[in-house]
């Protein structure tokens, strides 16, 4: 619907991109990102990752993040700031995930959704015509609710709670397709 919207501006209006980081981190991912202005675009970036890690791992997850950029020269191309929203749900566990964040993962499994809001900063570099690689990184409020199993496999609910923290909403290297 993005695309309709906005068919009639002209001059590098839309791009697609794929966050190479997560990737390589088993979440699949796809990005769009769409010219507003002389300044503003606007990204929406979905990932999921429906596998399970392997073993007695779980790292299921789904999460969007749309983001409101402002670009200091031009859109795709130099730095940028931008403001995004989050929400996502995951079934996690047997992991050791960093920030100390779930202590009990590595035994229980934790299910449940999040939802936050940050800014961030980017640099967009420019490789050719249409190829493009972009770095961005960025820090933010989440709110999360969850549900605390036993074990990995089994359906016996030992408790549930609610976390608010400060953490990283976004570190990412993406590769980027413009299409004019």
């Amino acid at each position: 619907m993005l695309l309709f919207c906005f068919a009639d501006l002209h001059s590098q209006i839309l791009a697609v991109k794929s966050d190479l980081l997560t990737g390589i981190l088993s979440s699949p991912n796809f990005g769009v990102e769409v010219k507003l202005s002389n300044r503003l675009t606007l990204e929406a970036g979905f990932h999921y990752n429906p596998f399970p890690a392997g073993g007695d791992k779980r790292w299921k997850h789904w999460f969007v993040q749309p983001e409101l950029r402002y670009w200091m020269c031009q859109p795709f191309g130099g730095h940028f700031f931008g403001a995004h929203l989050l929400y996502g749900v995951y079934n996690v566990g047997g992991m050791k995930l960093p920030l100390g964040l779930f202590k009990g993962i590595r035994s229980s499994r934790y299910e449940g959704d999040f939802m936050g809001l940050g800014v961030s900063y980017g640099y967009h570099f420019i490789l050719a015509p249409r190829w493009s690689i972009e770095t961005s990184v960025g820090v933010g409020f989440l709110h999360t609710g969850y549900e605390r199993y036993r074990c990995l496999h089994c359906g016996e609910q030992t408790g549930g709670e609610h976390k608010n923290f400060i953490a990283p909403t976004r570190v990412a290297v993406s590769l980027v397709y413009l299409i004019n």
